[in-house]
C-alpha cells in the first residue's frame, strides 16, 4: 500500500508564497496536480526521482519550483507570486518507475489533497 501524505496547504494573499510537501517512499516520480471547485484536476509540476528531470504547466512556470529530499522520502513544491486563480485543492502525485511525463498523464499513486486559497 503505497500513501501520500501531504503538508503545508493554507490561506494566503495575492503575491505571496507558500511551500506544499508531500512524503512517500519509493522509486516514484513524483508531483502535484490541483482541482478548483467546477473545475477539472489539472498537473501542475513533476519531478524524477533523480531530481534531474521536471516538468511544468505553462501557468505556473516561473512562479512554482518543484524539488525533492530522496534522504527524507519527500517533495515539495515553492509557489511563489500567488495568485487567485491558483486556489484549488492540491493532490500529491506519484508514479512507480515512472517519469515526469508520465506523472502528468496519469499517476499511479494520489494523496487526499490539501487546500490552497488565496485571496485578492
Amino acid at each position: 500500500q503505497v500513501r501520500l501524505v501531504e503538508s503545508g496547504g493554507g490561506l494566503v494573499q495575492a503575491g505571496d508564497s507558500l511551500k506544499l510537501s508531500c512524503r512517500a517512499s519509493g522509486r516514484f516520480a513524483m508531483g502535484w496536480w490541483r482541482q478548483a471547485p467546477g473545475k477539472e484536476r489539472e498537473f501542475v509540476a513533476a519531478i524524477s526521482f533523480s531530481g534531474d528531470d521536471t516538468n511544468y504547466a505553462d501557468s505556473v512556470k516561473g512562479r512554482f519550483t518543484i524539488s525533492r529530499h530522496n534522504d527524507k522520502n519527500t517533495v515539495d513544491l515553492q509557489m511563489n507570486s500567488l495568485k487567485p486563480e491558483d486556489s484549488a485543492v492540491y493532490y500529491c502525485a506519484a508514479d512507480l518507475g515512472g517519469t515526469p511525463t508520465t506523472v502528468a498523464v496519469a499517476p499511479d499513486y494520489w494523496g487526499p489533497g490539501t487546500q490552497v486559497t488565496v485571496s485578492s
